[in-house]
């Protein structure tokens, strides 16, 4: 059987019927396979414990992984405000899946709590590769990158998003397995007989000069440079952001700055040119200091980053996926069971009416292979000397190669 993936989707009004629609269509498209995964991403417009419920029964209680979401797309379409189920089969992957709440608390203590969970080592299947989900409003997503070492395996590699809520920021959910949580995060584990690839890219490019964050405190950045956060943000985005119509001075509502923030964002320097974490100030405090959805490091260099060229916004998805495709191509895979995609929230409200570009044009890259995708408020992607960790306003690319045409005369990486 090899690895299969298969995906549904559905925007009926009423939960149950919605998750059932997709749980449906998707194993229509398996034929009867075993299913070792369900992939279960969600409007806030359902209830999460009824999609959760409806797709653990119809998929025989087997193990799944979700989250609430903010848009999703298979690879027949993209919507808001619908279901979208992708179904795993897999004599090449073993499943393991481990939750812990309190991760805007303990988020050390969380990660420890689900590695104890998931270190059983599987004969004949040496590479791990772990989807790690987060609540999309505890502040954390770059403590648990960091926190990945907890986990178990060489040379792991490490997927993810942080759970979103239609930009309603008010509470974002995880689902693993039988449970619907707030403040969780979620590790499913991979454990494959072949390598699984990755590939991630932004879409925003420098802006300003180098700056320094001065004083943090968490996930808050009160000073760079010793002045009001707000004021140098204010300062370097000023010319650029006229010339779009916006004055930085006459920002008032908390909608208005928002927006602002989603096209000027902060790229933290990797050291490497050209490469860049980039972060989403989320929002603005009374006293100028700015929040993000991950800790700031005080003395951390950046730059503000300029989101407004629409065509390195949708090009960005594509050259995700081509750099995981050049990656399998370079191990000897040629041939895909299915694509996995974390997609940043912020790109789609960017691109608006043209996200559906951004996503017809990555899946011209692979005519006929099944895509599981949503939008985030954070992905992560780590890997062993890749240009990893958390990010912002990216796309990251989980690519599942089909062991059944690997290239012969050629040994994986």
């Amino acid at each position: 059987m090899g690895t299969r993936l298969a995906t549904g989707l559905s925007k009926a009004k009423e939960s149950v019927v919605a998750a059932k629609e997709a749980v449906m269509m998707a194993k229509e498209k398996l034929e009867e396979g075993r299913v070792d995964l369900s992939m279960v991403y969600t409007s806030t417009e359902y209830d999460h414990r009824k999609v959760v419920d409806t797709v653990r029964k119809a998929t025989n209680n087997a193990p799944l992984i979700g989250a609430s979401s903010t848009g999703e797309f298979t690879e027949e379409r993209f919507e808001r405000g619908s279901v979208a189920v992708g179904l795993l089969s897999s004599d090449d992957i073993k499943i393991f899946t481990a939750l812990a709440k309190g991760v805007k608390e303990e988020p050390a203590a969380a990660m420890r709590k689900v590695a104890a969970k998931l270190r059983n080592k599987i004969e004949g299947y040496p590479h791990l590769t772990a989807i790690i989900l987060i609540d999309g409003l505890s502040g954390v997503g770059e403590e648990i990158a960091l926190l990945t070492s907890y986990l178990p395996g060489h040379n792991l590699k490490v997927v993810g998003g942080m759970a979103s809520d239609d930009f309603r920021m008010e509470n974002t959910f995880i689902f693993s397995d039988d449970k619907v949580c707030e403040n969780a995060l979620s590790v499913c584990i991979l454990a494959s007989k072949m390598p699984l690839f990755t590939g991630v890219k932004p879409g925003h490019t420098p802006l300003s000069k180098k700056l320094r964050a001065s004083r943090t405190e968490g996930n808050v950045l009160y000073e760079i440079d010793g002045r009001p956060a707000w004021e140098i943000w204010k300062k370097e985005t000023a010319h650029a952001a006229l010339k779009r119509g916006i004055d930085v001075e006459q920002l008032k509502t908390p909608t208005e700055i928002a927006w602002f923030f989603t096209n000027y964002m902060l790229g933290l320097s990797t050291g490497k040119e050209d490469q860049y974490k980039i972060r989403w100030p989320e929002s603005l405090n009374e006293d100028g200091s700015l929040n993000f959805t991950c800790g700031i490091v005080q003395g951390a260099v950046f730059r503000i980053m300029d989101g407004g060229n629409l065509e390195n916004q949708i090009n960005a998805l594509e050259q995700a996926a081509g750099f995981a495709r050049e990656s399998a191509e370079n191990a000897g895979y040629s041939e895909f069971a299915g694509i996995i995609v974390f997609d940043c929230a912020h790109r789609q409200l960017m691109l608006g009416d043209r996200f559906s570009e951004a996503v017809d044009r990555f899946k011209k890259m692979f005519p006929d292979v099944p895509v599981l995708g949503w939008e985030t408020y954070g992905e992560i992607r780590l890997e062993p000397g890749k240009f990893s960790g958390f990010h912002n306003t990216t796309s990251v690319v989980l690519l599942l190669p089909n062991s059944a045409h690997k290239k012969r005369g050629l040994q994986c990486k």
